[in-house]
């Protein structure tokens, strides 16, 4: 399975972004995708998750209602939308996936497959 991440880039506190990322060598009919972030001299930490069978959503506390995951139109492919972005939303953001759905769907080691990655800078 691989994973691709984009649509990174260099914004302005209060503006917007969407993060596509899409999967190839599997369909995701019951698995769970997910992005996590990771800032400078931080750890990466969870932001939100898609399960892939119902399309229920979890979202980290500090999302606060701004970020929403949602399935794209392209197949096994999900949508972050993030809005009224924050400088302390400047992170490499990553997409990951697992095969089933976990109630540990906000830890890392719980994911099989990563993308690379795609960094989003906002300035203030």
């Amino acid at each position: 399975v691989q994973l691709q991440a984009f649509g990174g880039g260099l914004v302005q506190a209060g503006d917007s972004l969407r993060l596509s990322c899409a999967a190839s060598g599997r369909t995701f009919s019951s698995g769970t995708m997910a992005w996590f972030r990771q800032a400078p001299g931080k750890e990466r930490e969870f932001v939100a998750a898609l399960r892939w069978s119902d399309g229920s959503t979890f979202y980290a506390d500090f999302v606060k209602g701004r970020f929403t995951i949602s399935r794209a139109d392209a197949k096994d492919t999900v949508n972050l939308q993030m809005d009224t972005l924050e400088p302390e939303d400047t992170a490499i953001y990553f997409c990951a996936a697992r095969p089933s759905y976990s109630h540990s769907y906000y830890q890392a080691p719980s994911y099989s497959w990563w993308g690379q990655g795609t960094l989003v800078t906002v300035s203030s």
